[in-house]
């Protein structure tokens, strides 16, 4: 089953059928342990379909929290960005740290949804997005959902320096996340893909796919990292990391299209100022 938060409110998609549910307070409807269950009984009018346009990004007053250096090929891109700075060892030692490098993304007045467009900051100079699965979690830890994440990235800030990580991830438009939440009782399937396309133009100039069997850490335990001594009253969101980082001979460009396909989720598209 997949929720999407709309301009209209709360639709639930449900065998290939749309319905508009009662519920309009997004942050109680969400923040269910039991939402699933919830949903195998709940009954509303069938609508024919929803529109891109009326697709809000899934959250309101969750905040968006990130994990990184989760797969060996983000290690890899970490350390190659900043090995002139002298911060390469750093992501050696976190990707086999018992501890995770989890950080704070954005709150939602920073964050985009289905269609939107995601910023580059005017002060970098290598840019680029990180397709992440991204886990949806109740004040009590529950994840009840997965959507999909774009963490977009400025690699020349965060490469200068690794104590510049927040510039290099936070601003205005820095994350898009959507188009909707896929609700589930059981823990997504290790074969699941994520896929990473960009176009310029009418040009495919970035492709890539990674399976989330790569990643190093699992979803509990991102969570439980993010939860320690933090609390979450309207429940959180976590990006998990990325697998795909494209080379150092590729940034993004204003009017380049993203896309970010997961299986089971759908695809997230958004485009850059």
């Amino acid at each position: 089953m997949k929720v999407y938060r709309t301009t209209n409110g709360i639709v639930l998609e449900k065998g290939n059928r749309y319905y508009r549910l009662q519920e309009d307070n997004w942050d109680a409807f969400i923040n269910d342990d039991n939402l699933f269950q919830k949903l195998t009984r709940v009954t509303a009018d069938e609508i024919a379909t929803i529109n891109d346009n009326e697709i809000l990004a899934p959250l309101s007053d969750q905040e968006l929290w990130a994990c990184g250096v989760t797969y060996l090929r983000s290690k890899v891109g970490r350390q190659e960005e900043s090995k002139a700075s002298g911060g390469a060892d750093f992501y050696a030692k976190v990707y086999e740290a018992e501890r995770p490098e989890v950080f704070f993304k954005a709150t939602a007045h920073r964050v985009v949804g289905h269609g939107a467009k995601v910023n580059i900051r005017k002060d970098s100079t290598w840019d680029v997005p990180e397709p992440e699965l991204t886990l949806v979690v109740t004040p009590s830890g529950k994840i009840i959902g997965y959507t999909i994440g774009n963490d977009m990235s400025s690699r020349s800030i965060e490469g200068e320096n690794p104590l510049y990580l927040p510039q290099a991830k936070t601003y205005d438009a820095c994350a898009a996340v959507g188009p909707c939440i896929f609700i589930t009782d059981k823990p997504l399937d290790a074969t699941t893909l994520i896929r990473l396309e960009i176009n310029r133009g009418q040009k495919k100039v970035f492709e890539g796919t990674v399976g989330i069997d790569q990643m190093k850490r699992t979803p509990e335990e991102l969570v439980s990292f993010v939860y320690r001594e933090c609390s979450f009253p309207h429940g959180c969101m976590i990006m998990t990391g990325t697998g795909i980082v494209p080379g150092s001979d590729f940034t993004l460009k204003s009017g380049d299209e993203i896309k970010i396909t997961i299986d089971h989720i759908g695809t997230l598209i958004n485009t850059v100022r």
